[in-house]
């Protein structure tokens, strides 16, 4: 057998809403309450016609019956930073002196391991740079005869 609808006391307050409810999450609190107080819906039934869930028809009743009935549309907790004990700025200042330290020590690391520069070589230590500056004049005149020497012999397939 199931439980009898609760919620009389806010019916007339969820009525009024329905008439000059602004946003979606407004009106189908309002919808969640009256359906089946007014017209006996189940709560499947109030799900289907206000588009929810089951479950969440019953948190909007809920949250409206409890509110005294008040519409208490909720704002999405998605994003940002929930955990947070400082702002940002503030932990940039809270952390700025940890950060020279391990600056340092990082330094100091590479040094006792015999590392003498942070960043990588600009190019190789075996590198022949004439072979490449006449591999540079030289091949611009071969990469054409083969372009050209190529464009009649495609694979198909």
């Amino acid at each position: 057998m199931a439980r009898t609808a609760s919620g009389f006391e806010v019916l007339e307050e969820a009525k009024r809403l329905l008439s000059r409810a602004r946003a979606a999450e407004e009106l189908r609190q309002a919808q969640a309450v009256v359906l089946p107080l007014e017209f006996g819906f189940s709560m499947e039934q109030t799900a289907k016609a206000i588009g929810v869930s089951k479950g969440w028809a019953c948190q909007l009743r809920r949250r409206f019956i409890h509110s005294g009935g008040k519409c208490t549309v909720q704002q999405s907790a998605r994003g940002g930073r929930h955990r947070a004990n400082m702002s940002h700025k503030e932990e940039v200042a809270f952390l700025a002196p940890f950060f020279e330290k391990a600056l340092a020590s990082t330094y100091n690391l590479l040094h006792r391991h015999g590392w003498r520069k942070l960043a990588p070589d600009k190019r190789h230590p075996k590198v022949d740079i004439e072979a490449q500056e006449q591999w540079k004049k030289n091949s611009q005149d071969s990469s054409r005869k083969s372009t050209a020497s190529g464009q009649g012999k495609r694979r198909s397939g």
